[in-house]
């Protein structure tokens, strides 16, 4: 078990990003807004959970931006 990251460093760093943007990202942005919509129905809107839902936002805009534009 001890091998598993050492096979990041046979991929190539374009293979690297892509699965980044593609899995990772998408993955972290989905949790982030699912807590923030947790926080708000159970306590109403907070700063907490708008920050979580801005920080989902964000990851999104990034992800685009990398990928070369917004895709609709």
């Amino acid at each position: 078990m001890g091998r598993a990251p050492a096979m990041w460093l046979f991929f190539s760093r374009r293979l690297r990003m892509w699965l980044v943007l593609t899995v990772v990202v998408p993955l972290t942005t989905g949790l982030l807004r699912r807590v923030g919509r947790s926080l708000e129905r159970r306590r109403g809107p907070s700063s907490v959970s708008r920050t979580l839902l801005k920080a989902g936002d964000l990851g999104d805009r990034a992800r685009a931006t990398l990928r070369g534009g917004r895709r609709r």
